[in-house]
C-alpha cells in the first residue's frame, strides 16, 4: 500500500466494507484489523509530533526570555557606568527661554522673525491732488472714487 496514512486507512476500511457487502467475514475481519492498526499508528505520530511542537515552542520562549534578560543586564551596566539613567553618550541640551516649547526653528520661522524685526522706512505724506508733483520727482496717479 501506498499513499499517507490517512489514505491507508481510507483504502483499507474501504475494502473492509466491500468484503462485508460480499459476505466475506473473515476478509472484512482481517482489513478492519489492518485499517484499525494504521489509525493507531497514525494516533501516535500525531501525538508525538505535538509534544516536539510544544518542546519547540518552550525552548523558542526560553531563549527569548534569556535574551531579554541579556538586554535588561547590558542596559543596567551601562546605567551605572553612566553614573544613572540618561546619562549616557548625550550632549547636554540648554533650551532658550524664549523657544516655543523646546521646538526647532525653522528656516521659514527665521524668515518671518527677521521680516518683522527689521524697521519699515516711513512712507511719505500722500499730496492732495494740488496739480504739482508729489516728492520725488514723480507724478501720482489720481485716486478713483
Amino acid at each position: 500500500m501506498r499513499g499517507t496514512p490517512q489514505q491507508i486507512i481510507d483504502k483499507y476500511s474501504q475494502l473492509a466494507q466491500d468484503s462485508q457487502l460480499g459476505n466475506d467475514r473473515v476478509a472484512a475481519e482481517n482489513f478492519q484489523q489492518h485499517a484499525e492498526h494504521y489509525q493507531r499508528m497514525l494516533s501516535a505520530a500525531q501525538k508525538e509530533q505535538e509534544a516536539r511542537r510544544e518542546q519547540q515552542e518552550r525552548e523558542h520562549r526560553e531563549r527569548q526570555q534569556q535574551r531579554e534578560d541579556q538586554r535588561r543586564g547590558r542596559i543596567e551596566r551601562q546605567e551605572s557606568e553612566a553614573g544613572g539613567p540618561g546619562n549616557g553618550d548625550q550632549p547636554d541640551v540648554v533650551l532658550d527661554e524664549a523657544a516655543d516649547a523646546g521646538l526647532v526653528e525653522t528656516p521659514e520661522q527665521a524668515d518671518l522673525q527677521s521680516r518683522s524685526k527689521s524697521p519699515r522706512k516711513p512712507r511719505p505724506p500722500k499730496a492732495k491732488d494740488t496739480g504739482s508733483p508729489a516728492p520725488g520727482g514723480g507724478e501720482q496717479p489720481e485716486a478713483a472714487e
